[in-house]
């Protein structure tokens, strides 16, 4: 018996699987990359047991998790005049040619290099497909893409949850009270269209009965440190060359 696992170009499930691997070694963890016109093919069929997509999907009948956001980057040849930006937005690019979209993403970034166009892609699709004679900038106004975790609600057993709390960062060590509400935190209502439940990780109410001003201020010091690195982390993105 396996856990069959689906996940779309661009994302990298490298930590999941030796997670997996030693928390699980009874059941293996069986991965295939997919482009994502069919990230939902194997899945809605029963080849496969749990994906990672990129919204929007189709997803009735799935119950989904947000997990990330992508930054969206414009693929330029490496002479291009605007190779050299730090960051671009769509204004930037308006005058310049698009290269043919191809089913195969690394198809179209070829035609990128070969010089009839630019490409835009989620950062993840430009670093799975980098080359030296491309580069990728950020674009600045585009939309992100966002990547969800999604399994089908009628598979939704012990197995898929275990799955969904190495994902969310549960430990084996973990309490069982905290795997208790962590399994509720991650197993949704069906997800209707684009649209899934709210991703990342809780926060754990801090301090009980009689803890002093110092702990609270410690505790907010922390909140505040950790607010300004996820702010540092979403204006990171720079090109991938």
């Amino acid at each position: 018996m396996t856990l069959r696992l689906r996940y779309v170009a661009g994302v990298s499930p490298a930590k999941w699987l030796r997670a997996w691997a030693d928390r699980r070694p009874d059941l293996p963890l069986e991965s295939t990359r997919v482009e994502q016109a069919d990230q939902l093919v194997d899945l809605l069929a029963g080849d496969a047991d749990v994906a990672f997509v990129r919204l929007p999907v189709e997803a009735d009948g799935l119950h989904a998790i947000n997990l990330w956001e992508e930054v969206a980057v414009a693929v330029l040849p490496k002479d291009h005049p605007l190779a050299d930006a730090e960051a671009l937005t769509l204004d930037d690019l308006a005058d310049d040619p698009v290269a043919p979209a191809q089913p195969d993403t690394a198809m179209t970034i070829e035609l990128v290099a070969a010089g009839t166009g630019h490409a835009i892609v989620p950062q993840g699709v430009a670093r799975l497909h980098h080359r030296r004679d491309v580069v990728a900038v950020p674009v600045a106004d585009a939309a992100p893409t966002r990547i969800a975790l999604v399994w089908r609600v009628e598979r939704d057993d012990a197995d898929i949850q275990e799955f969904v709390g190495v994902v969310r960062g549960r430990t084996a060590r973990s309490s069982r009270g905290d795997a208790d509400e962590a399994e509720a935190e991650a197993t949704p209502a069906p997800a209707k269209g684009a649209k899934g439940t709210k991703g990342g990780s809780t926060s754990a109410k801090g301090g009980g009965k009689g803890g002093g001003s110092k702990a609270g201020g410690a505790s907010k010091a922390r909140r505040g440190a950790s607010a300004r690195t996820g702010r540092a982390v979403r204006k990171r993105g720079g090109r991938g060359r």
